[in-house]
């Protein structure tokens, strides 16, 4: 009987720590080494137990996604504390969220019960497969979240990411938990020589593509700086969230702004963070523009985010004025934050007194389009706050352009790991596009990134200041940028074939 409890109590706990200790591998932490341990011991432990029923599988899959995202994405439940109306669903949002995207990793665990996997070389590759496939659908599905998966655990390896030029985030996801999971081999019913052999191709494996990676980086620093005609100033503020919902002075803020952007004679572009300006829309800025003609010049550019109002639509957007507060372009963010930029069943719920989360009740709505930014010459592709953690579909055109322009504000996530995870992502974003990333934060992290995911300049959630930025090295178009995700569907067949392969061999 105490056997039959112990066991019981083991199916639990195991699937639970691995998915704390999967949880440290991630940025800020960066303990990749951690999946080594932590997803064999997952997989050899599901294989020891021999669980018949398919429900089973699908709790022990579904315990390790709620402790990897509950320990992983906890922040969440800082922007529910901005506004006292939002307080009581704290202990919702630490669960709920968690409890439905472990749901992902359950279907995983699930779907390889079917299979009736045994201690083989092949459920290496078929787990991988599954989950990295599922990983996939929880990028996508309902609008997507693809936000921590297991690849970014290596994001400060920048020899070992360079192969996302060619294979994207996805098509890396499937080789890296591949390459976790090796260690399981010693503990398999294999032959002394498989288990020799399958560690040995890791192996050359990962120093190929360290190689590999050294190679493009040291190609890319031999390649000439080009010197650009109009300085890029970056400002990262640290103006308080809650300017939104107290009443701050707009003419404080542009004051401050102005002031930290070190305004000068020279031609030049200046970027701030999303929504910086508090109370102000795109339709009633020019009554300010008094204020900015005290500050800036004929031969300046302002690129900021902005609320903009067109009839009965409100959009969360990325304007480019002149000194005049003329505008020149304007951008319509294209996927919004669910309950942060707009309420799902808003009709329904806004009986009950439910809002989205930032400042008023109605919600945002999307643009379909994104189209380049063009200034001086110089070609920009927009990006507001989390667009920049979707693979695979920025840029549909063939038009080629200079850098990414991300935009955001970071103050949802408080003082949390969430600010590192937000920002790496652009690490990834930057390697899979070949561009060169300006990413301007209010209360987040501010960086130039050039195209090999290499952080030129930075500067620190917790500071404030200026990037400038007056040079660059020009990306050029990479492999994935052209064919995007259906890379990853390639690799799926790869691995469909080499799971075959494998099965025949062994019959």
């Amino acid at each position: 009987m105490t056997r039959k409890y112990s066991k019981i109590f083991s199916f639990y706990l195991v699937p639970f720590l691995c998915g704390l200790f999967s949880t440290l591998s991630l940025p800020p932490y960066n303990f990749f080494y951690l999946n080594f341990i932590s997803l064999p011991i997952l997989l050899l432990f599901y294989l020891g137990l021999e669980i018949r029923k398919s429900l089973s599988s699908f709790v022990y899959g579904w315990i390790f996604g709620f402790a990897y995202f509950f320990s992983s994405i906890y922040w969440i439940a800082n922007s529910l504390t901005v506004e006292e109306i939002f307080k009581p669903l704290i202990p919702f949002a630490v669960t709920i969220i968690p409890l439905f995207l472990g749901i992902f990793y359950g279907i995983s665990f699930f779907i390889f019960s079917y299979f009736k996997p045994k201690k083989k070389i092949e459920n290496i590759f078929l787990f991988s497969l599954i989950f990295s496939f599922i990983e996939y659908l929880r990028g996508h599905v309902l609008g997507g979240f693809p936000w921590n998966l297991i690849s970014f655990s290596l994001v400060e390896i920048n020899q070992f990411i360079q192969i996302l030029s060619y294979v994207g985030t996805y098509s890396f996801n499937l080789i890296v938990l591949t390459i976790f999971l090796v260690p399981t081999v010693i503990l398999f019913d294999e032959t002394t020589k498989g288990k020799i052999l399958t560690i040995l191709l890791a192996v050359i494996l990962i120093i190929s593509n360290l190689i590999f990676g050294n190679l493009v980086l040291n190609k890319h620093k031999n390649t000439p700086n080009i010197p650009m005609n109009t300085i890029v100033k970056v400002i990262s503020p640290k103006v308080d969230l809650k300017r939104f919902f107290d009443g701050t002075d707009p003419s404080l803020v542009i004051k401050d702004l102005a002031d930290l952007g070190n305004i000068d004679n020279r031609d030049a572009v200046y970027i701030y963070p999303e929504g910086i300006l508090p109370s102000i829309n795109l339709n009633e800025i020019e009554d300010y523009s008094l204020i900015f003609k005290n500050y800036f010049k004929e031969n300046h550019k302002i690129v900021v985010g902005i609320t903009r109002y067109e009839e009965t639509k409100i959009f969360n957007s990325m304007a480019v004025l002149d000194n005049n507060l003329k505008l020149i372009s304007v951008y319509d963010k294209n996927k919004l934050v669910p309950f942060g930029e707009y309420l799902p069943f808003e009709n329904f719920l806004k009986n009950y007194g439910f809002k989205k989360i930032t400042q008023g009740y109605q919600s945002f709505s999307s643009a379909n389009e994104r189209n380049l930014i063009n200034i001086n010459n110089l070609k920009f592709l927009p990006l507001i706050c989390y667009e920049i953690i979707y693979s695979g579909s920025l840029f549909k055109d063939n038009g080629n352009y200079d850098f990414i322009v991300n935009i955001s504000e970071d103050g949802w996530f408080g003082e949390s790991i969430g600010i590192d995870q937000h920002f790496f992502h652009s690490v990834f974003r930057s390697i899979e596009e070949g561009k060169n990333i300006i990413r301007s934060a209010n209360n987040g992290v501010s960086a130039y990134i050039n195209s090999k995911g290499q952080i030129i300049k930075k500067i620190e959630s917790t500071q404030k200041g200026v990037i400038e930025i007056d040079t660059y090295k020009k990306g050029s178009k990479t492999i994935f940028s052209s064919f995007g995700n259906k890379i990853f569907f390639y690799f799926l067949i790869f691995y469909i074939t080499l799971i075959f392969l494998l099965k025949k061999r062994e019959r």
